[in-house]
């Protein structure tokens, strides 16, 4: 008997528009160049209690013209036209497993509580057999990571395949296809800043 995948919402953020250009500026300063490493800890899916590699480059953060961009776009349009904007831009590498990864089209941060928040939003590689077969899980086209810098520490989740729906005029709704996120779990900061970029 095949066992019903449960479809939980994980979360749901605001993109800001209006960020403060000093805000963006501090937090280039801070982050831009340098990489992130960690463990993935599957909770859920085909295989949980499994764990993988996690590797973020971050080249640069999405500006708050391209934040607009993307807000616009899931307004007009909805997910496929978010998508469409979003792979247009190119903002590091997310690396889980021993890949090569695929493009972190968007990092966005925030801070907050003595913490950064890391929001990163990518196009996840659909597999052969996703799309020979039909599966629903083609609805879910995105990949989606949320870390927590500093402060009490290093934390953050993972979610490997993402729907996205527009809450409210303005919060952008995430849901998993899955039971659980993943855990991003013993999260490092490594690099110099800008320097660690040719």
């Amino acid at each position: 008997m095949k066992k019903s995948l449960v479809l939980a919402l994980v979360t749901v953020f605001v993109l800001e528009t209006t960020l403060c250009f000093r805000t963006v500026v501090a937090q280039e300063e801070a982050f831009a160049g340098r990489t992130i490493t960690g463990t993935v800890y599957f909770i859920g899916g085909p295989r949980p209690g499994r764990s993988l590699a996690f590797r973020l480059i971050i080249k640069r953060f999405t500006t708050p013209q391209e934040i607009s961009q993307l807000n616009a776009a899931i307004q007009s349009k909805g997910q496929d036209e978010l998508m469409r904007v979003l792979t247009r831009m190119d903002a590091g590498r997310i690396q889980i497993g021993n890949g090569v990864g695929v493009t972190a089209n968007a990092i966005i941060a925030t801070p907050g509580d003595g913490r950064t928040k890391l929001v990163v939003l990518y196009q996840r590689n659909l597999r052969f057999a996703e799309l020979r077969y039909g599966s629903r899980s083609q609805d879910y086209p995105f990949g989606y990571a949320e870390m927590y810098l500093g402060g009490r520490g290093n934390e953050g989740m993972l979610i490997p395949a993402a729907r996205i729906r527009l809450q409210n005029g303005n919060a952008w709704e995430v849901e998993d296809f899955g039971t659980f996120p993943a855990r991003l779990m013993g999260l490092q900061v490594r690099g110099n800043g800008r320097n660690t970029v040719g």
